[in-house]
This record gives structure tokens, sequence and C-alpha cells, in this order.
């Protein structure tokens, strides 16, 4: 699956396997998905040296998103996904459609946990001490 980042460029998800991965859906327009941005642009930035990465795709307009991003960046990959990210949420696992939703993967791709709504600090080290 392919998204195109905000920046410009394309982000793809198939690039990420091998490492474990935290796959976050959010909006702009959604104030549990702003207020975890920050916790989840520290997660990437202390478990980087284990492997761990984090993804955010944005369910959103794509100049929302570039606005928003302007104002408060984060250092982990962005992609613009859309409606089409709203159906991925869905497929995997997403069953009511909110936001935000966290998917994490294993190093070998596997969807291992889900959480729909706001992640905390201690939900995002139990998973790296778990996965």
């Amino acid at each position: 699956t392919r998204f195109e980042k905000p920046e410009g460029g394309e982000l793809v998800l198939a690039n990420y396997r091998g490492k474990p991965l935290v796959l976050n859906f959010w909006a702009t327009w959604c104030p549990p998905c702003i207020k975890e941005m920050p916790e989840l642009d520290a997660f990437q930035q202390r478990h980087a040296a284990a492997g761990w990465q984090v993804v955010g795709l944005a369910i959103d307009n794509p100049a929302a998103v570039r606005e928003f991003l302007a104002r408060a960046p984060v250092g982990y990959a962005v992609g613009l996904a859309g409606m089409e990210g709203a159906d991925l949420s869905r497929r995997l696992g997403n069953e009511r459609g909110g936001l935000p939703f966290s998917v994490v993967f294993d190093r070998d791709g596997r969807p291992v946990a889900r959480k729909l709504g706001e992640t905390r600090r201690e939900l995002l080290l139990d998973w790296a001490a778990k996965y």
C-alpha cells in the first residue's frame, strides 16, 4: 500500500517490514489524535535504536494535514491516506471507524496489538517490551 507524503514523495508500507511498527490513523480535526502525537514522536525517538518505527496515516484533507504539520511537525513518517486509509483501518480491525486507531505490527509484518482511542506512554512502553 502506497500513500503520498505531505512533503512530497511516497510512503510505501512494505518498506517498514522487518522492524516493529506502530501504524497510527489520525486526523487534524480529532483532539485525542493531536494530543497523542508528541508521545508517539517521543516513542519513535526513544525506541528507534531498537528498530521501532511509527507511521501516521492521516484520514483527512491533504491541505489541512500539510498546514497542521507545518505548525506541529513530527519526526515520524506521515502518509496522506484519505478514504483509502479509512478502509485500511477497518480491514485492520477498526470496525467502528473511530480515530485515533493504532495497530502494532511485529517484525514479520503481522498485526499483534490494536488500540482504538488515544495511546498513552505506558501502553507504548508495554508494546515496546512485548514486541
